[in-house]
């Protein structure tokens, strides 16, 4: 079955870095686009970042261009989220995303909480 494992999250004050992992298994990683979002508490979880199978195709959310950069190794099966000059306001619990279409499931993993606090 689809599994989604998200890593690295953690403490990191404004303006450092973290770099996040999700580990994928369960179906032909190379053939479909991964996305990462976030979630605050009351609020909607919102698009990050996602990548094409391939990696040659990237897109960001408005908030973070320029900051956070989203890459993929498809021989480890894993997509990254590099998360640099932290905001306070990156501060949320962040989910890998595939959306897999033959079975039209969107698959989440557990979460990864991101705090930037001094």
């Amino acid at each position: 079955q689809v599994q989604l494992v998200e890593s690295g999250g953690g403490l990191v004050q404004p303006g450092g870095s973290l770099r996040l992992s999700c580990a994928a298994s369960g179906f032909t990683f190379s053939s479909y686009e991964m996305s990462w979002y976030r979630q605050t508490p009351g609020k909607e979880r919102e698009l990050v970042a996602g990548i094409s199978g391939a990696g040659g195709s990237t897109n960001y959310a408005d908030s973070v261009k320029g900051r956070f950069t989203i890459s993929r190794d498809n021989a480890k099966n894993t997509v990254y989220l590099q998360m640099n000059s932290l905001q306070r306001e990156d501060t949320a619990v962040y989910y890998c995303n595939v959306f897999i279409t033959f079975a039209m499931t969107n698959y989440w993993g557990q979460g990864t909480q991101v705090t930037v606090s001094s």
